[in-house]
Parts: structure tokens; sequence; C-alpha cells
């Protein structure tokens, strides 16, 4: 048996675990949007077991599709027989991938940027020093005339902080007051780039509360992007790297939920938690700043499926004085992000982001609260392109 039929009959237990119920289609962005069943998760895991099975041949209809589906696991949450189907889908993609069925431009400066930025620090400083420059020029403007896809990754990129922003934390932040325990802090790749203030408020909140935080050198990019892209070799060497990085019994607090979900799932396993999920399981020992106004908080999909963690990051806002939590009416469905999903299908990621941004936008909070980077970007985004008068931020920013 070759590899590209060993991984395809790999797929066949965990499609097995599909009773075809049904369940799952009202909470797929996709099928929402085509009302196909083959862009629902049961559709797409019927596609999976007859490629398993030998009746169905791994082709470009079969490529596209997997590519199509947004990974939000919203159907996992939905399933009432368990079916895992994020693992289904790295290994399909996995399959698609070795199969050379994804060729062309995109797909080579997905690879270098996967490959040769984000697994580098110093590489990916420079990348977004050189494009601060650009933001600073003013050349954006000319970003109308360049080709559709590349305009519109342009209009989802935020402003590139300053360099003083942008720098490692230190490694490490004492505990304020009656030392509590020791926590070891994920910074991830682009968080530091784009997300520096998140990181050190992320830092200082858990120190504020009575946690010496240590930020481990030899930390590096979590492998959730290589992952979803087809490429699991080069995200378990990035995974061999961290489980080094952070060797102990400490607890890894990550602020990031697509890369909370990755770690989480992997070799570290129970000893990664949510920054909101940790602090909301230790208690707040330290008040929170006063902000008034109110938020909406909206689930990142690998918090809220792939992790399970909602309520945790509610009753932390629920904390803050003067602050006020209100509802909205799509909080746990995805944004379009979904990694770089807005940059390889735009038009759909916008679809979908729509549905969301009315709900937002009928609540009209003063705050949108998310714990994921794509999220972050992708509402900032949408909300800037709709006019919304919300400023979207991580929840510790708040507390």
């Amino acid at each position: 048996m070759s590899e590209g039929q060993s991984e395809l009959a790999a797929l066949l237990p965990g499609t097995l675990d599909c009773v075809h119920c049904g369940l799952c289609l009202p909470a797929c962005p996709t099928y929402r949007l085509t009302g196909r069943e083959t862009s629902s998760p049961r559709g797409r895991v019927y596609l999976m077991r007859g490629l398993a099975e030998g009746r169905i041949e791994l082709g470009a209809a079969v490529a596209e599709e997997a590519y199509f589906c947004l990974g939000c696991r919203a159907c996992e949450t939905a399933c009432p027989s368990g079916v895992r189907f994020g693992a289904l889908l790295e290994q399909t993609r996995a399959a698609v991938e070795h199969a050379g069925l994804r060729t062309g431009p995109e797909k080579r400066v997905e690879t270098f940027a996967l490959r040769a930025l984000l697994p580098h620090p110093r590489r990916l400083a420079w990348a977004f020093s050189l494009l601060a420059l650009v933001q600073k020029s003013g050349a954006g403007r000319l970003a109308r005339f360049l080709p559709k896809r590349l305009a519109e990754a342009w209009r989802l990129l935020p402003e590139v902080p300053p360099r003083s922003q942008r720098r490692r934390l230190p490694r490490t932040f004492p505990a304020e007051g009656a030392r509590r325990g020791r926590v070891l802090l994920f910074e991830g790749c682009l968080m530091p780039e784009l997300f520096g203030a998140v990181n050190d408020a992320t830092a200082r909140v858990l120190a504020r509360n009575g946690f010496e935080v240590v930020v481990p050198e030899g930390q590096g990019c979590c492998g959730a992007l290589h992952l979803h892209a087809g490429d699991p070799d080069s995200a378990h060497e990035l995974e061999h790297a961290n489980v080094a990085a952070f060797a102990g019994v400490d607890a890894i607090v990550v602020n990031s939920a697509g890369c909370g979900a990755a770690l989480r799932e992997g070799a570290l396993g129970a000893r990664v938690r949510d920054v909101c999920e940790f602090l909301d399981e230790v208690g707040l020992v330290a008040e929170p700043p006063p902000h008034a106004g109110s938020v909406c908080y909206d689930d990142p999909c690998h918090l809220v499926h792939a992790q399970r963690v909602a309520a945790a990051p509610r009753r932390l806002l629920a904390r803050v004085p003067g602050l006020r939590l209100v509802p909205h009416d799509d909080p746990a469905s995805c944004c379009g992000a979904a990694g770089i999903y807005n940059l390889t299908h735009p038009e759909a990621s916008q679809a979908v982001l729509a549905r969301k941004l009315d709900a937002l936008a009928a609540a009209d909070p003063d705050w949108i609260a998310t714990g994921n980077p794509g999220c972050l970007m992708q509402l900032a985004a949408g909300a800037r392109a709709r006019g919304l008068r919300a400023r979207v931020v991580h929840p510790v920013e708040l507390l």
C-alpha cells in the first residue's frame, strides 16, 4: 500500500462514527451559504469514507471541498456521536497535499509564509518592519490597483504597532501580592508582532492576580496553521520544540484560541489553559479596572468548539466594574477568519462575516471582545467596513 493509500485508509475508523443524522447541518457555515450536501460536515464525512474505501477518487473536486470547509468545528459541538471532524479534515488535507493537488502562485506564497516566516521570529520581525514602513509611507493607498485577492488581504491587515510594542516579553514577571503559583506563558508567532499589547496585558493580569509568569526561551509557532494547511510534518517539528521549551509541570497559559487548541490537542495536553479559562478557575483576586459602556463577547471557534470554553470569558467580563455584558444573536458561529481562509476564500469569508456583523450591529456595543488574533483582525476589519463604533479587543485588555 502506498503512502497516499495508507493516508486515505486511515480516515475510515473516524468516519464510521458518523450516523448521518444531520444535526450538524444548521451549525455549518458553508452549508448555510450553499445548501449543498457536499459542503456540509455530513457530506464531507461521506466523501472521506468514500476515499478510505476506494469508492471515490482523490481529485480536484474533493480537494476543493476539503479547503472550502472553514474548519470551525461547530459540527463537533452539534454532533451527538462525537465525530472528531477537525482531525479528519486535517488528515484529508494532508492527503490532498501529498497528492500535489494544490499548485500555483497562491500555494507557493502560503508555503513560503508557513515554512520560511512563521517558525523564524527574526525573519517574521523583519517582514513586519517592512510592512510597517509600507503602511507609514502611504503606499497602501495603491492597494486598490492590486489584484482583488491581494487587495482583500491588505484590507484585513491591522496597522502594525510601533517597534517598541513588538518586542518579546521579559523572561519573568514577578507575582504581585501573595504568591499563588507559577505559570508559563505562550507568546506565539504573530501575537508579538501584531498583538504585543495583548501578550503584555496577559502577563500583567496574571502577575497582578498573584502568579509568577515565566516566558520560556526556545518556544515558537504552535503549528496550527500548518495542520490546517495539510502539513503535519512541519507542525510536529514545531510541536517538539515547544515540548522541550515548556518542560515541567506548570500550567501553560495561552491567549490565542487557535494556538491553544493545537497545543492542547498535542503532546502538551491538559497543561494548556486559555487565559480566561485559567483566571476563571483560580478566581480573580485583583479587581479589574473600570470600563464604562457595553461589551459583546464573540466566541472564537477553536475556544468554544475545540476547547469547549464558553462561560469563563463571559464571567470574567461581568466582573469588570462599569462594563455591561450584552448578548448578540450570533456569538458561537465562525467569523470567517478561520486561519487564512479569509485570504484563500475571501468571498465566502465575507459572506460568513456578514451574518455576524448584522448581529453585532443590532446589539451596538462599545466593545467587541474575542480571544484569537485571526478573529480580532477579521472583526476589526469588518467593523471598520460596516462603520460600527465598537472597538475590537481581547478580553484580557479589559481586565
